[in-house]
């Protein structure tokens, strides 16, 4: 996903932004050290607009930082005001620890738990701001490291809470594993880092241990239907040996 695109997005899921009038986002002058872009917005309620321009602003900063671009100096830092003290930035020990205690993960050695988390990214939102929404494609799936999200699902237009996840916690396994699209939006609570798993990591752990797409199709129709790890029953059976036949397609495998 390019820059603009991302500017773009990150505009219109603002608060008081309109969803009638596409945002403009262009560049508008190439600097010697500094690409110097123009955006453009309708608010709904003009008399927030310098609420609004703050929160776009500040959306606009964090999603260029997810994709690791860098600002020329000098620079304006946009401060998030934070009920607790910062944490460090994702040490690898720490991503090897989450990734352990996911049941999804529990059929993997530590070796492979190891090499999963090598290739673990993590990416950080501001509050407010949607990580995944409904009927996207994907093909990963995120553990909350820091912070907090909530599930949103859609009903007649508007949508509803089911869940907020804490940390540790995990969502979007079915497009990591099967390429479902999204089911839920997930937007962040506070500011938020998550870890993503991608799908081209645990390809190559199936490539080298078959046996693994058995167990975890297992135990993703369990979490999907509901159930305690030690019940057993037709319907998770059957759910289990879809999931094992999704998963298998998705990935290529016989």
């Amino acid at each position: 996903m390019g820059h603009h695109r991302r500017i773009d997005e990150a505009v219109r899921d603002a608060d008081n932004v309109s969803d009638k009038i596409t945002p403009i986002v262009r560049i508008r002058n190439l600097g010697d050290s500094a690409i110097e872009w123009e955006v453009k917005y309708w608010p709904i309620d003009y008399a927030k607009y310098n609420d609004t321009d703050a929160l776009v602003r500040q959306r606009v900063w964090y999603a260029l930082r997810r994709s690791s671009l860098s600002f020329a100096y000098p620079t304006r830092t946009i401060q998030v005001e934070r009920k607790r003290p910062p944490r460090p930035t994702t040490a690898e020990e720490g991503i090897i620890d989450r990734l352990t205690a996911i049941d999804v993960f529990a059929p993997l050695s530590t070796e492979e738990i190891q090499q999963l988390a090598s290739t673990t990214v993590g990416h950080v939102f501001a509050p407010g701001e949607a990580l995944i929404r409904a009927g996207e494609e994907g093909s990963s799936m995120f553990v909350v490291h820091n912070g907090r999200v909530e599930v949103q699902v859609v009903e007649n237009g508007r949508p509803r809470i089911v869940a907020v996840l804490n940390e540790g916690d995990f969502f979007g396994e079915m497009g990591l594993f099967t390429g479902e699209p999204r089911t839920a939006n997930v937007v962040a609570l506070d500011e938020t880092e998550v870890l993503e798993i991608g799908h081209e990591a645990m390809r190559r752990l199936f490539e080298t241990n078959p046996s693994l797409v058995e167990s975890i199709s297992w135990t993703i129709a369990e979490r999907r239907a509901g159930l305690a790890a030690t019940t057993q029953s037709e319907t998770s059976i059957e759910e289990s040996a879809g999931v094992l036949v999704s998963i298998k397609r998705f990935f290529g495998l016989k």
